[in-house]
């Protein structure tokens, strides 16, 4: 016997759970970072795919490195705000030829979103980045930080 009435039964969407999660956390972190929902209330992902990233230190700065094959620099979009660095785009789906035929598809297109925090010590005013065979390359440099002080503070 099921605990549902037929009418329950009928509409369950075991994915309801998932988009009140999503709904959730959007709602916490103001903006639509995992899912959003189209006009007519079907749930739509908002990032298509995630380039790989790696993320080296020297003495001097930070250096951030995504692989972007077939990503063009006007697709691309670097910002930093409140210590926050986002690297956004698109990759579009390449023109095929009208006879060709397609065995396999491994490629992801369209669009992508990484967020990183950034190390108190990054310099946000100086970021460099680059764009050439395929990648984009970030250097973040440090910036000349005082060690913490101990403070003393009287008990009362």
């Amino acid at each position: 016997m099921s605990l549902l009435t037929k009418k329950q039964e009928k509409s369950w969407d075991p994915l309801a759970d998932l988009r009140e999660l999503s709904d959730r956390l959007n709602s916490a972190f103001g903006n639509d970072l995992f899912f959003s929902r189209a006009a007519d209330g079907q749930t739509l992902a908002n990032i298509d795919w995630s380039p790989s990233v790696n993320i080296s230190e020297t003495d001097k700065a930070y250096l951030v490195r995504a692989d972007l094959p077939d990503v063009k620099k006007e697709d691309i979009k670097v910002s930093c705000e409140k210590g926050m660095l986002t690297i956004e785009g698109e990759r579009k789906q390449q023109k095929t030829e009208e006879n060709e035929r397609f065995h396999r598809v491994e490629s992801s297109y369209g669009r992508f979103l990484r967020r990183f925090s950034l190390p108190e010590d990054a310099d946000e005013n100086a970021i460099e980045a680059t764009h050439r065979d395929g990648g984009l390359s970030l250097s973040i440099p440090k910036t000349k930080s005082k060690a913490p002080s101990a403070k003393q503070i009287k008990v009362s």
